[in-house]
């Protein structure tokens, strides 16, 4: 590939963002510099750029930020699923069949879930619901050859539902999580003549790495113990409902790195299920729970934002472990069950904004020399700079952060004018550039000047919000891809982070997917006059928007839903405008009506008052209005 003048091409932009290898085949860069998106059709592989897509939802009326759902992604993903597991199945001579459900909490939006039960029913891929708003678009969504499994705590109401349910031909399961459901279940059962089918989750005790561990061990919130399990299978056989009792359920853990963990999670979950046969309970389903990481590094190691394996790995570990637990005991193989749910919706969804301004930490142009009558800390500080030692960067380090602290108390002291104090913050800068530039390339760093780097880096203001869009981000450190949408035909020659709008410290991006590293700066492009710079947040379809709180009052951006064509194209499926700021106002009790009217009448008593006029009035309040019918967001 052929170098720009600069020396740049897009291979080395694409290490650099590292978009080959957490893309996973469905992101790559196109040769004009924009990042693209790839889709396999029968008739080949269709790129279609992703700035062309924005320019699409732009013409149609969306400005920035835009949160971006791609249906093919969606369905490229719970086809993979399938595949690889019936694959792995006939590979290895599996007797049972592969029953994937997508566990509703991770992504609630119903424009994915219809996605998901509509392109998932060639697969009778079905759906997993823990509460009762769950079940209850569970049930208006999904055709009755999905399975539908029902977890979390279960009231009357709850169980009700389920079992006319079952009664209208849906295999729903209740999967009992602790020992006070069962007698309601039976009792509302019997009441209604409607024999349940029933699942057990079970608390493996098999620990696993990654964020997620407090799903398995003694300690997790829900499952049954061996003794509870064991009190469950007795209580069913006194009362005559033991043929109920066709699942058993275990979770190991979410985002699950390390495929030896699974396969040990697999294995106790196996001997449970070969024991409780032996127990003549006669098990038909074997549910894995969740656990199927995406690799939002790309590194493919055991990281906590990766995985050492990949999906054909998964699906063939789980099978062979089932299978060599339960084949030495002659015991007929379940039909599987997992629950990926962030595997499955991750790449679909990207959140695009603009960056509206940036904050450089540079020095101001110095003079060549300092007049005599300048205070001697800060020609002690100039003189440093004009001589800095390159064989001792640390102690030129130390040395500047000490002048420029003394400087700083001689101004609180009344000893030093604002300008002198200036002029020494600009020299501290420019000495802790000066220091920064020699450590370029370097490996060997001493640890006093780590961090220089971070400590000078750009602040680009982009035009969204972490609290609203990326909550995952700053309450648990998750790690999501930061890209620029475009320019990679030159070198990013900036390093940054990102603040978003919100006036909170906690409203930014400092940890970012460099190649296959984590790095506190993102290397970025400087701005250009009149031009817009977009980012992309990528891989954030699982839990980002449920999640998404008002901090600042930021409501929901806008959505659109495109699905690619074979032709390259790309059709505009669904468009839901943000959030309005009377939307947002009427969340926290405010009526936009009563608003109105209010400041209304502030301005009619304004014209009594001849402080405005009647016409300024009417622009006043039709600006008013305005503002309550437009997009929390801003525009340029």
């Amino acid at each position: 590939m052929a170098k720009t003048e600069s020396g740049w091409n897009i291979d080395d932009a694409a290490a650099l963002y590292g978009v080959r290898d957490w893309g996973a085949g469905y992101f790559d860069l196109s040769e004009n510099g924009d990042v693209s998106v790839k889709l396999n059709f029968p008739t080949g592989e269709v790129s279609v750029s992703l700035m062309d897509i924005v320019s699409g939802i732009r013409q149609r009326g969306h400005e920035m930020p835009v949160l971006l759902r791609i249906e093919n992604l969606l369905d490229a993903r719970i086809a993979q699923l399938n595949e690889a597991f019936r694959s792995a199945i006939s590979r290895a001579g599996y007797q049972g069949q592969y029953r994937g459900v997508f566990p509703v909490k991770v992504n609630q939006q119903a424009q994915v879930i219809e996605e998901i039960v509509a392109f998932g029913s060639r697969y009778g891929h079905g759906l997993e619901a823990g509460s009762k708003p769950e079940m209850v678009l569970a049930l208006a969504a999904l055709h009755e050859d999905g399975l539908l499994v029902l977890n979390g705590y279960k009231d009357r109401e709850f169980i009700d539902l389920g079992l006319w349910a079952i009664k209208l031909g849906y295999r729903c399961f209740f999967v009992i999580e602790s020992l006070a459901e069962l007698p309601l279940i039976l009792e509302r059962s019997e009441a209604l003549g409607v024999r349940p089918l029933i699942g057990a989750r079970i608390k493996v005790t098999a620990k696993v790495g990654g964020l997620w561990t407090e799903t398995s061990g003694d300690r997790s919130s829900f499952g049954l113990s061996s003794t509870q399990l064991i009190s469950v299978v007795d209580s069913l056989k006194a009362r005559g409902y033991l043929d109920c009792l066709q699942l058993l359920h275990c979770h190991l853990g979410s985002q699950i790195p390390n495929i030896q963990d699974i396969r040990a999670g697999v294995q106790e979950a196996a001997r449970y299920y070969a024991d409780l046969v032996g127990e003549g309970v006669p098990l038909a389903y074997l549910d894995l729970g969740g656990g199927l990481a995406v690799d939002y590094v790309g590194c493919r190691t055991s990281h906590v934002h990766s995985r050492n394996y990949n999906l054909d790995e998964y699906c063939g570990d789980i099978v062979e472990t089932v299978m060599e637990v339960l084949d030495s005991q002659g015991i007929a193989h379940p039909h599987l069950v997992t629950e990926s749910g962030r595997a499955t919706v991750a790449y679909s969804s990207m959140l695009f904004f603009d960056v509206l301004d940036v904050a450089r930490f540079e020095a101001e142009p110095l003079p060549s020399a300092l007049h005599e009558s300048v205070h001697e800390k800060l020609r002690a500080l100039f003189s440093l700079l004009q001589s800095l030692d390159a064989t001792d960067l640390q102690q030129s380090y130390n040395d500047a952060i000490f002048y420029r602290d003394e400087i700083r108390d001689l101004f609180k002291r009344g000893q030093l004018s604002l300008r002198e104090r200036s002029l020494g913050e600009n020299l501290f800068l420019a000495v802790a550039q000066a220091i920064a530039s020699r450590l370029e390339g370097k490996s060997d760093i001493p640890p006093g000047l780590e961090g220089l780097r971070e400590s000078l880096a750009d602040i680009y203001y982009g035009n969204f919000s972490v609290f609203q869009s990326l909550p995952d981000t700053w309450a648990i450190g998750q790690l999501f891809p930061v890209v620029p949408l475009h320019r990679h035909l030159e070198r990013p020659t900036r390093e940054g982070i990102i603040s978003d709008l919100t006036c909170d410290c906690d409203g930014k991006l400092d940890n970012f997917i460099v190649g296959p590293h984590e790095r506190k700066t993102l290397p970025l492009h400087p701005l250009k006059d009149g031009e817009d710079y977009l980012l992309g947040v990528f891989l954030m379809g699982a839990y980002q928007e449920t999640l998404g709180d008002l901090h600042n009052l930021f409501g929901d951006t806008h959505v659109v839903s495109v699905r690619i064509n074979a032709d390259g194209g790309f059709d505009v499926m669904k468009e839901i405008s943000g959030d309005s700021i009377a939307d947002v106002l009427s969340y926290v009790e405010y009526n936009p009506d009563t608003l109105f009217d209010g400041f209304r009448k502030t301005c009619e008593d304004a014209v009594r008052r001849g402080k405005i006029s009647v016409a300024e009035r009417q622009q006043i309040l039709e600006d008013f209005s305005a503002r309550l019918r437009g997009y929390t967001y801003y525009k340029k």
